[in-house]
């Protein structure tokens, strides 16, 4: 009996090793080596009131202009984006009036939307002016992480702010975030990154979620500490402010598209040793997310394993690529 038992624990363990081994050659050999940085022809351009009617869109890699950059990603988001930009105008704009060396841009990636986000986006632009509000119109649906790195690979601010589309987050709380970021007393390189968080309200959404919701969440938790980010309770909250050198250094190697991008860039500014803080937020669940709770969950877990082999099996690294287009 001991011996049927032995060799049956034999037979697991090399029927785990072999699928570990699968896995970490898969995770290998299907790893794209440079991260997608590239704009089609079509999308380097914003629309303008101008004779030429368009302008080629400037580089992360150029001295900023702006002091404040608003990257909106932005996926068949009609009906919720109104109510995020008029909150995040006002407050920008009465920012503006107050102190007169404040300027800021808005970067609306709409990410190959089928509804008239484009146009939706296309009409704060007419109103505020392409100086204030931009709209990049994507071809393809590229992935929410996708879209926040071609807003910030042509934005023009000295700081980066990521806010959602849907305006979950109270958008006069860049002021908690900027003050995290003073916080870290950026040194002469000025990389830091400060991130809005949800995690204090934790205890209040797991008493509205089903138990099979709070276990996915506790599970994705987990698979975060144990794989790629340590020390942050919340990656996912979609406010996060970074300085133009921590967007440079992160965005620039930056690979996963999808909805574990957060994790990556993350994962990448603690590799870097780069500084970040976790702020609290206000935030409010609102309706039309585009997260399909388990099949979404399924994805980003398998995200965050491919994330992992792929840095320590080399097929991932952090140089940055010599040249960006």
């Amino acid at each position: 009996m001991e011996l049927v038992l032995a060799e049956a624990l034999q037979l697991a363990a090399g029927a785990a090793l072999t699928f570990l081994l699968l896995l970490v050659f898969t995770a290998h050999v299907t790893a794209i080596k440079m991260p997608n940085l590239i704009l089609g022809e079509k999308e380097k351009f914003f629309r303008t009131l101008n004779a030429a009617g368009k302008e080629l869109f400037p580089s992360i890699h150029d001295h900023p202009t702006k002091e404040l950059s608003v990257i909106v990603p932005s996926y068949n988001e009609e009906e919720r984006l109104p109510l995020m930009m008029d909150e995040a105008l006002e407050y920008l704009e009465q920012r503006q009036k107050k102190d007169s060396s404040f300027t800021y841009e808005v970067i609306v990636v709409d990410d190959g939307s089928k509804d008239e986000t484009t146009k939706v986006a296309l009409n704060y632009s007419k109103e505020y002016g392409s100086d204030k509000v931009r709209v990049l119109t994507l071809v393809k649906n590229r992935g929410k992480g996708g879209a926040i790195k071609m807003g910030v690979l042509c934005c023009r601010g000295r700081y980066i702010l990521m806010a959602d589309a849907d305006g979950a987050t109270r958008f006069a709380d860049i002021e908690k975030v900027e003050a995290g970021l003073r916080d870290l007393q950026p040194g002469p390189d000025n990389i830091a990154i400060a991130c809005g968080s949800r995690a204090h309200l934790e205890k209040e959404t797991i008493a509205k979620r089903s138990y099979f919701r709070t276990l996915l969440m506790y599970g994705f938790h987990f698979l975060v500490w144990f794989l790629c980010v340590r020390g942050i309770k919340d990656t996912q909250c979609g406010f996060k402010l970074l300085t133009r050198e921590a967007a440079q250094r992160t965005f620039s190697t930056l690979h996963v598209d999808r909805w574990a991008f957060d994790v990556e860039l993350l994962y990448i500014a603690q590799c870097l040793k780069i500084p970040i803080a976790e702020v609290a937020v206000q935030w409010t669940e609102i309706e039309g997310s585009k997260l399909v709770p388990f099949w979404s969950w399924l994805q980003m877990g398998k995200d965050l394993l491919f994330i992992r082999l792929r840095y320590l099996t080399g097929a991932w690294n952090l140089e940055m690529p010599k040249k960006v287009n």
